[in-house]
């Protein structure tokens, strides 16, 4: 006899949708224990809807979108088996590294700190650098 495995892989828009909460909490510096206390659940639970191991229903996604003040789309933003251009002529959003990019702390702090440069030149600049400091560097022989 073969044994089977027991462990059911999580389906991936559920951890898209919990990766969406994830990014969606860390953009409001929000703890997952502060999250949970709001919907009445425990951090540990929140871990679990966050890595797609466990379903969030309807009625818990409609409180999650009140707590983080957020539509419903925005967790499924991207999603996987979602037509492309559902919005219509609307252009496709972000790929998937955006996401991974803001639920990082530098990626978060970065965008933060660059939202609050007024002056359109020195945004410019700004990528400019971080444009300069990411290239290759070159063969020196």
């Amino acid at each position: 006899m073969v044994a089977v495995e027991s462990k059911k892989k999580a389906n991936p828009v559920d951890i898209h949708v919990g990766s969406r909460v994830r990014l969606r909490r860390t953009m409001l510096g929000m703890s997952q224990e502060k999250l949970g206390e709001a919907l009445g659940i425990t951090f540990q639970q929140i871990q679990k809807y966050e890595k797609g191991s466990n379903r969030i229903g309807a009625s818990r996604l409609q409180r999650i979108c009140e707590v983080m003040k957020v539509p419903v789309s925005f967790f499924f933003e991207d999603a996987p088996g979602g037509s492309p251009n559902a919005n219509g002529f609307d252009e496709a959003t972000g790929p998937d590294y955006v996401v991974d990019f803001l639920s990082t702390p530098e990626g978060l702090q970065l965008n933060r700190a660059f939202v609050r440069v007024r002056d359109a030149k020195v945004r410019k600049r700004i990528i400019d650098l971080v444009r300069s400091l990411g290239e290759e560097p070159e063969a020196s022989e």
